[in-house]
C-alpha cells in the first residue's frame, strides 16, 4: 500500500486528510511536527509527503530543506493558508511538485498526489 505523510500541527487537518487519504486507498501515516516526521523511520518509507509550511518548531521549508540534504526522493506537496510568493517559490525552487493553499478540495488533493506518484 503506498505511503502518504501528514505533516501538519492542526490535529484536525492530520485527521481529515488521514480520513480522505485512507478511503483513497492510500496508507495514511500523520505527523504533528516537522521534528517528529524527521526523527522517524517514515521518509525512507513514504511515497508523497503533504507538509504544512507554518508550523510551530521547524517550518515546513525546514523539513523540505532537511530532505534534500539527506538525498531523500520523497514527492512533497507544500501546503498553507499563508500563501505569500516568496514562500510557494521556494517551496517549488526547492523541489516540491505542488504548492496547495488552504482550504483545498479534495479532488484537488488526490489529483496532486496522483501527479506526484506519476513522476516517480
Amino acid at each position: 500500500m503506498i505511503m502518504v505523510c501528514v505533516v501538519d500541527d492542526d490535529s484536525s487537518v492530520r485527521k481529515s486528510l488521514s480520513n480522505l487519504l485512507k478511503s483513497a486507498g492510500y496508507r495514511a501515516v500523520s505527523f504533528a511536527s516537522g521534528e517528529e516526521f524527521l526523527s522517524s523511520t517514515v521518509p525512507d518509507e513514504a511515497a508523497c509527503i503533504l507538509l504544512d509550511l507554518k508550523m510551530e518548531g521547524m517550518q515546513g521549508l525546514e523539513v523540505q530543506h532537511r530532505l534534500n540534504q539527506a538525498g531523500k526522493s520523497v514527492g512533497v506537496i507544500c501546503m498553507s493558508a499563508h500563501d505569500d510568493e516568496d514562500s510557494v517559490a521556494r517551496a517549488l525552487a526547492g523541489g516540491a511538485v505542488r504548492f496547495l493553499r488552504k482550504p483545498f478540495s479534495e479532488d484537488v488533493l488526490l489529483a496532486s498526489i496522483t501527479e506526484v506518484l506519476d513522476r516517480r
